[in-house]
């Protein structure tokens, strides 16, 4: 992976856009911003390995990926999606092999760095949720249809 230089600016309008982080206020976006890494992934590229413990969550700026579970894919991602959290919160292996279908450019927020995020955002927490809760109800749906 390739690190390009994004300013904070062009951070904020990607995070403004990606439904985990909408609404927020515009510090807020500027904090998160400020903790956040831009990355380019070539077409192939692994961004995390099922099985794995995670160091990074990710927001796709550009680019398609596909989500493996047990070598079967199970989704397809773009622009404004964010993966990898999961890990991060509960501290637990990756629950979904990642991989990049084009070369992909993303933004990558460390552990350390989503811990403080989540607990200075106000409303943070409660996007995890809601966002934790609509892919538990979309994972249901696949699974019973």
């Amino acid at each position: 992976m390739t690190t390009p230089s994004f300013g904070r600016s062009y951070k904020m309008d990607v995070l403004r856009n990606v439904p985990l982080f909408r609404g927020l206020s515009q510090s807020h976006l500027g904090a998160i911003a400020k903790y956040t890494d831009a990355f380019q992934a070539r077409r192939g590229a692994a961004l995390t390995k099922q099985g794995q413990h995670g160091q990074e969550a990710f927001v796709i700026v550009d680019g398609k990926a596909r989500v493996e579970v047990g070598g079967k894919t199970v989704a397809k991602l773009g622009a404004g999606d964010f993966i990898g959290e999961l890990s991060l919160i509960d501290g637990k292996p990756r629950t979904a092999t990642v991989i990049a279908e084009t070369p992909m450019t993303l933004l990558a927020v460390r552990r350390r760095d989503f811990r403080s995020l989540r607990d200075s955002v106000p409303g943070l927490q409660e996007k995890l949720l809601v966002t934790l809760c609509e892919r538990l109800r979309q994972a249901d749906h696949a699974l019973t249809h």
